[in-house]
């Protein structure tokens, strides 16, 4: 296939971009426009592969759309659109939502315009989060919409928008819902980053609340996957929810790692809960089973391959430490990193 992956640079969209290239052979043009947690650096293992160009640009502009469509060449535009383009971190909504409104309804609705002109598949990229909270039982795909933040209240609009043109234009695209994901390249404001790189470093770990906050685990190879497969086999206007194998309060995740880094619980820090936090993420995955897909990779298994990713490459997540990060980190948690 010829994909043009919008947020290609990003932590899931680099995995699904590599496992495009390197698995299925497809042609991919990455379009990207670089914000602080979107890198070339998670694509340089493929930049040299025949078939892949990155283009830097954002998917709220027209131009820089329509020149990724065309990117491909040979007279002829590219099979689909996968978004993964998205500001993605919960506590930056709630201090900036102007970007994630611009990125996640703006955005998407000059990408669905695209696809609708120029005759092509689209595949949204969306989240659990869209659901709202649930205390027991598992989301389905009918689950009604019930967003608690900035962030998933617009991630939640893109995927209205999506169905919209299905409903209004007939056009063929679909909808992919990841639980949490986690894994290597992940930028370090998230749980698991975070907590590993402050362990490695002797730092505190900043736990929100009680830490008892439930999220539904998968491995970011295994969510790149089921959006692989939901891109082939997935039905228009259909939507397909992608759940780990594991279900785990983020306290529990913060003691594995703090035991993998060989520390003490002393280095735990409670601080004040975020604001609207949900309580618990549970999504079923029977959908895109149908098509195919299965996870792979458990909690266990995943957390310390993630762990000694981190451990072994530096390179990545030493520039980023060292720079805008503290400063983010600062405001956030009211202290400076050791």
């Amino acid at each position: 296939m010829r994909l043009l992956i919008c947020g290609g640079a990003g932590f899931i969209g680099s995995h699904f971009a590599r496992i495009r290239v390197r698995e299925h052979g497809d042609e991919v043009i990455v379009l990207d426009k670089l914000t602080y947690a979107g890198r070339r650096e998670n694509l340089r293992d493929i930049e040299g592969e025949p078939g892949f160009r990155f283009l830097h640009g954002a998917i709220e502009d027209r131009e820089a759309v329509e020149e990724g469509i065309a990117a491909g060449g040979a007279g002829r535009p590219v099979d689909a659109i996968v978004n993964f383009a998205a500001e993605t971190h919960v506590d930056r909504s709630i201090t900036d939502p102007d970007a994630f409104v611009r990125t996640h309804c703006l955005g998407t609705n000059v990408l669905l315009e695209a696809a609708l002109a120029h005759g092509l598949r689209h595949v949204q990229i969306s989240t659990d989060e869209v659901y709202g909270s649930i205390e027991s039982g598992t989301f389905t795909e009918d689950s009604p919409l019930a967003p608690s933040s900035p962030y998933s209240a617009s991630k939640a609009s893109a995927d209205l928008l999506v169905r919209s043109y299905v409903h209004t234009h007939g056009l063929n695209a679909s909808i992919c819902r990841g639980s949490n994901n986690y894994g290597p390249n992940q930028y370090p404001e998230k749980l698991i980053p975070l907590m590993i790189l402050n362990a490695l470093h002797g730092d505190r770990l900043p736990v929100y609340g009680d830490g008892l906050q439930v999220r539904n685990w998968i491995y970011v190879t295994d969510f790149a996957r089921a959006a692989g497969c939901v891109l082939e086999q997935g039905l228009p206007g259909e939507v397909y929810n992608a759940g780990g194998p594991d279900e785990e309060p983020n306290i529990e995740i913060v003691r594995r790692i703090v035991g993998q880094a060989g520390a003490g619980d002393e280095l735990i820090e409670h601080v004040p809960d975020r604001l609207g936090h949900d309580r618990r993420y549970s999504l079923s995955s029977e959908r895109v089973r149908a098509l195919g897909w299965e996870s792979r990779v458990r909690l266990e298994e995943g957390l310390a391959q993630t762990f000694s990713w981190y451990e072994e490459n530096r390179w990545w997540w030493e520039p980023i430490r060292s720079g805008e990060y503290r400063r983010y980190y600062e405001r956030q948690y009211g202290r400076a990193l050791a």
